[in-house]
């Protein structure tokens, strides 16, 4: 084991500390208040409510991951991380591990084809991580991740599915979960196998996406799947595909009979739809959607997190495509795009976010129309504020 992993846990590096004045301040949190939700329990982990943030490859980091927390998130995923690359201990490796306490509990993603470095992989997260859950990726569809025997490929093989996740569980003593596709391609769909050989092996739950491997991104997710995962096996499933409204959320729940909702793609630039699909699912109520002021405040926020975390070259240039995500569907926004994605400094980049606030007509709705939605209080730091 590298011995560099072992002296820091990762949970303790400093260097990626989010400083609490970059916190948002919503009074509750994104909580309702007087309801008592129907938990999801992993484990021995108990979640507020059935809402997860799906493992998103360059966008779950700490920065996003905290603000889905504050919007009231049950469970946030981090993005995933290669075996070997923990085993090396290299310094982008080290900031991925890292865990604020405030977005607790979280998941956090390996994967990988050789079993050995796949259960030393997982030893270094139990280990040496605050990380609540050990998650086990068995959907990715890239080609280079398929090549080396990993994600996606394990589809094909439920016996593998069971030795690997067995190895894991053996070695580890916080829970495994898998996230996995119900499917190779439409003739190899082997969900319901792939699920009771997660579960036999000691697997505390699963998230299955509704789309083959060959499907990638396209196309349209199968539900039904989902559901036969769920009446197969008695641990929970967690559903993943196609849910980007809060009512959708709610079909998700009553068609498939799963545990959990993962929400994924639906909530780039939008945090809002993790809050709004947590008190629609508690409450009925369907909150509105936010302003073009709220939605700008939170995306420089984003942009001040990622700064604290990676410095302002790195951040700003990251940030452009949060924020064609956060402006998506503003009236206006098209004419701004371009000087966003070539900018590179944060106060430019502000600048040019609030000048188009100024050049919008009006604001559709009243404060009172917006008051069930979070909305930050927080004055937005400036570079100096934002280091660490």
């Amino acid at each position: 084991m590298n011995s560099m992993i072992r002296r820091e846990p990762m949970c303790q590096s400093p260097a990626f500390k989010i400083p609490t004045h970059l916190l948002i301040r919503t009074g509750t949190e994104a909580e309702v208040k007087g309801v008592n939700p129907p938990m999801l329990k992993i484990g021995d982990i108990e979640l507020k409510n059935r809402v997860v943030l799906a493992p998103m490859a360059g966008v779950c980091n700490p920065a996003f991951r905290l603000i889905a927390k504050e919007f009231g998130t049950g469970l946030v995923c981090a993005e995933m991380v290669s075996d070997k690359a923990i085993l090396s201990g290299n310094k982008r490796t080290h900031e991925m591990l890292f865990v604020d306490e405030r977005e607790k509990p979280l998941s956090l993603q390996i994967f990988g084809g050789d079993r050995h470095s796949l259960v030393e992989a997982a030893k270094v997260v139990d280990q040496d991580t605050n990380a609540d859950i050990i998650d086990i990726n068995m959907g990715c569809p890239a080609p280079k991740i398929n090549k080396i025997d990993a994600g996606a490929r394990w589809l094909l093989d439920p016996n593998k599915i069971n030795e690997m996740v067995a190895a894991v569980v053996a070695n580890v003593s916080k829970p495994v979960t898998v996230k996995m596709r119900i499917g190779w391609d439409h003739d190899h769909i082997y969900v319901v196998d792939n699920a009771k050989a997660v579960e036999a092996a000691g697997g505390q739950a699963i998230s299955v996406h509704g789309r083959t491997r060959e499907q990638l991104y396209t196309g349209q997710a199968d539900w039904s799947y989902i559901k036969q995962a769920k009446e197969a096996v008695s641990i929970p499933i967690i559903g993943n595909g196609d849910v980007v409204t809060p009512e959708d959320a709610k079909r998700m729940l009553e068609m498939t009979g799963c545990d959990g909702v993962m929400i994924g793609r639906g909530a780039l630039g939008n945090p809002w739809m993790l809050y709004r699909t947590v008190e629609y699912l508690n409450t009925g109520t369907l909150a509105p959607d936010p302003t073009a002021e709220e939605k700008i405040r939170i995306a420089i926020l984003h942009m001040d997190r990622l700064i604290a975390l990676k410095g302002e070259v790195v951040a700003v240039r990251e940030m452009r495509k949060h924020l064609s995500w956060y402006l998506k569907g503003l009236k206006g926004s098209a004419r701004i795009k371009d000087s966003i994605m070539e900018e590179t400094k944060r106060d430019e980049m502000v600048r040019i976010l609030h000048q188009f606030l100024e050049d919008l007509p009006h604001q559709v709705g009243s404060d009172a129309d917006h008051e069930a939605v979070p909305f930050v209080q927080v004055q937005c730091a400036t570079p100096a504020q934002a280091s660490v």
